[in-house]
């Protein structure tokens, strides 16, 4: 069975099946849990954790319950992460707490969180593992919570340092250098430094090419609302970009768009802003920006890593995994 093909199949036998449940509230119950995991996804963060563990001598028995364990992460922070920026869709529907409401898609975060624990326990891992796991839950939570503040607090006059903090803790730790990490650790191998340093570069770029596929993906294939960082007002590169080079009277026009609540955007508003984006050259600028700094990284990894995992990595950041 082909490692896509096994993650999936030992992710959802982790899950409660609505057709065994004995009472209504249970069948809802376990469809909350599977909805995320069972609408697809490339699942290339656990893909690359196996190909790691593969390439450094693991089984791949061995290492799937930590590879379903971060995938079991990823969904439990992307419904948690959908109620905060109050998001309309994930993989091309719409999101959890828009089907079912906030509380219960809430509870469902909460209860995969706990899933994850338990997974990685029954497997008996060490407690580097475990530690690893943690690690990356505050380092996702830290990211998340500049992300936040930011928008709570109405802070525009931010830098390009500022984001690479938010983005290098939110996105890049859980995205690159959990999974290269946790793939050696699990064949009892100690990580080379690279995947951290070289990592984060990755894990960093993936971020910026996900915010210029925001801006100018193809609607179908992107999954997610597209100019949805412009509704929920995210200070992303591209954001920074344009508010600092941008006349003096489209900067404050994009920033009194960026400060209103979701609810209060005009359309038509916040699609100039989108067409400004785009036309201004702030979004290829970051394309750019993420190419480069993706190449230098995977030239860097490229060495300590077996094929699969350097083709996983490609993908990771183009998106053609």
């Amino acid at each position: 069975m082909r490692a896509v093909e096994a993650l999936r199949a030992y992710l959802l036998d982790l899950l409660p099946d609505p057709e065994r449940a004995d009472r209504e509230e249970a069948r809802v119950y376990a469809r909350l849990l599977r909805d995320y995991p069972e609408r697809g996804g490339k699942m290339l963060r656990g893909r690359l954790l196996l190909a790691v563990a593969e390439g450094f001598g693991g089984s791949q028995e061995a290492a799937l319950p930590a590879a379903a364990a971060l995938e079991l992460f990823q969904n439990w922070v992307l419904i948690h992460d959908d109620i905060e920026d109050e998001s309309e869709e994930r993989r091309g529907r719409p999101a959890l707490h828009r089907l079912y409401g906030v509380p219960l898609a809430l509870n469902a975060g909460d209860a995969l969180h706990a899933r994850m624990w338990h997974v990685l326990v029954a497997a008996g891992y060490g407690p580097e593992v475990l530690l690893e796991f943690a690690r990356l839950v505050e380092q996702t939570a830290y990211g998340q919570h500049l992300d936040l503040y930011w928008i709570e607090q109405g802070i525009l006059d931010l830098t390009e340092d500022d984001y690479l903090e938010m983005v290098r803790a939110k996105t890049a730790y859980y995205t690159a250098v959990a999974p290269l990490r946790l793939g050696a650790l699990v064949a009892e191998r100690e990580p080379p430094a690279v995947f951290e340093t070289a990592g984060e570069r990755l894990g960093i770029a993936f971020q910026i090419v996900d915010d210029v596929l925001n801006l100018e993906a193809d609607p179908a294939a992107y999954g997610k609302e597209i100019a949805g960082d412009l509704y929920e007002g995210k200070r992303t590169l591209i954001v920074l970009d344009f508010l600092r080079r941008a006349p003096r009277e489209e900067a404050e026009k994009a920033r009194e768009i960026l400060l209103k609540p979701r609810a209060e955007k005009d359309p038509a508003e916040v699609a100039w802003l989108h067409r400004r984006l785009l036309e201004s050259g702030a979004v290829d600028r970051a394309r750019a920006r993420a190419e480069a700094m993706a190449e230098a990284a995977l030239a860097e990894l490229s060495p300590h890593l077996p094929k699969p995992a350097q083709e996983l990595l490609f993908g990771l950041v183009f998106r053609r995994a």
